[in-house]
């Protein structure tokens, strides 16, 4: 009897038995006497073996083009010899649904942006790109139980603006109805709404727009950001706390679901962090860089990515962590709804978190007093008027809060150790790509 679909995985459980496989066509070695034809689903390979004889099943095997959408009906047998898992498929029937155009676009050499061309092609070609996209799963998974755990609502904001948000700058601008829509640079001043709403715990992921034209390896003009909102905290620390804690249960469920496969198809370790992570003042951050030879000119406020590789390393050396939160930015480079301290208003109550060197996340104590923020807004030169619905939130209390965001395709660009964030994005968007 036919069985219903059975994955190349489970093949070794039907030896003896007719399966019917779908999948495509992943190689052809089409010899005078021999057919041999390696199939492909998302599980894995297998061989279909069939000798030629001059019937119907040889003239459609011949027919055959890589990347064919096929489904194989055949006998599981023992096959020491082959590669695959030592089994191969005698086919008793093949069906073409739907073959391939040939040849391909794209190659076993084909280079980064042409292969974002034909993404689809490229996926689905390549084992390391849809292991990618279930690590994202896992991990997404993993930081939504963290955030449950703690009792945090999962928000939905909006992505169209009425005005621009924060500073204004690097937004992009739409038509609506005849005036002026900005896309949302981050959830950051809904999430205050929701606080200031009396829900306490808030998170959410979900697309960010950034009119940045960076053309580096870890920018993109649309990303997922993770974003989350506490009430009540006692400070910028307990805001810290919960992101090591939410980070930390989510790479170890990654670990244990995906670590072999991950060693397997990129050569990375995921090491599950020991909590709490090192944390550092930019003051120490830069007197520690500049004694390295790092900024001589002694100019730099913020740390730039080979300041921020260059803590990393040390902190790596003398810790042994991989992560590092860099804390107490200076007034001129945080917005103006980052708190200062009292014993030091030159300084925000703010950080950021660095894994392996790279910057995933911005934080803060946020500024909850009305007056504090108009005067705060007023130094960074901002008017009032297009904010106003933004800080209504203030006036009628709104509880001490802290929050994050952070770039999820940037942690699995960490993570899997690849290259460019182009690589840990479905479908890339950047200054230069607004396709497929």
């Amino acid at each position: 009897m036919i069985q219903s679909r059975v994955h190349v995985s489970d093949l070794r459980e039907h030896v003896g038995r007719t399966v019917t496989v779908f999948g495509w066509v992943n190689t052809l070695r089409l010899q005078s006497k021999m057919q041999f034809v390696v199939v492909r689903d998302g599980t894995g390979m297998v061989q279909v073996t069939h000798k030629r004889d001059d019937g119907p099943l040889e003239a459609r095997l011949q027919a055959l083009t890589p990347e064919s959408a096929v489904k194989i009906t055949g006998r599981v047998a023992d096959a020491a010899q082959v590669k695959l898992g030592g089994l191969e498929i005698v086919p008793e029937a093949v069906e073409v649904l739907n073959p391939a155009a040939t040849p391909l676009p794209i190659d076993e050499q084909t280079g980064v942006e042409h292969r974002l061309d034909w993404r689809f092609l490229d996926v689905r070609r390549r084992p390391a790109a849809q292991l990618m996209f279930a690590v994202q799963t896992t991990l997404e998974q993993g930081l939504r139980e963290y955030a449950y755990a703690q009792g945090a609502t999962e928000m939905h904001t909006p992505k169209l603006m009425g005005t621009a948000s924060e500073s204004g700058a690097e937004v992009f601008e739409l038509g609506y109805f005849g005036r002026s829509a900005y896309l949302a640079q981050s959830p950051q001043f809904y999430k205050q709404m929701a606080i200031s709403a009396g829900i306490e715990k808030v998170f959410e992921i979900g697309p960010v727009f950034r009119a940045e034209p960076s053309f580096t390896s870890r920018h993109a003009t649309e990303f997922t950001g993770v974003d989350v909102e506490l009430a009540w905290i006692d400070g910028v620390e307990d805001v810290m706390a919960f992101e090591e804690q939410m980070l930390t249960h989510a790479i170890a469920k990654v670990a244990d679901a995906h670590g072999e496969a991950v060693r397997e198809r990129f050569g990375v370790e995921i090491t599950v962090p020991t909590t709490p992570f090192p944390r550092i003042t930019m003051a120490e951050a830069h007197e520690i860089l500049r004694k390295g030879g790092w900024d001589p000119e002694g100019i730099k406020e913020d740390l730039d990515p080979e300041g921020e590789r260059s803590i990393s390393a040390h902190i790596r050396q003398v810790t042994g962590h991989e992560f590092v939160f860099v804390t107490h930015y200076p007034v001129g480079i945080r917005p103006f709804y980052h708190m200062r301290p009292a014993d030091d208003p030159s300084v925000t109550l703010s950080f950021d978190l660095l894994w392996k060197g790279l910057e995933i996340t911005t934080g803060a104590q946020r500024e909850h007093r009305y007056d504090v923020l108009l005067k705060q807004a007023a130094e960074k030169g901002m008017s009032r008027e297009p904010m106003q619905d933004y800080l209504n939130a203030f006036r009628y209390g709104c509880p001490p809060h802290g929050g994050l965001g952070m770039g999820l395709g940037r942690v699995l660009m960490v993570m899997l150790g690849l290259e460019s964030i182009r690589e840990a994005t479905f479908l890339f968007r950047g200054p230069n790509r607004l396709t497929p």
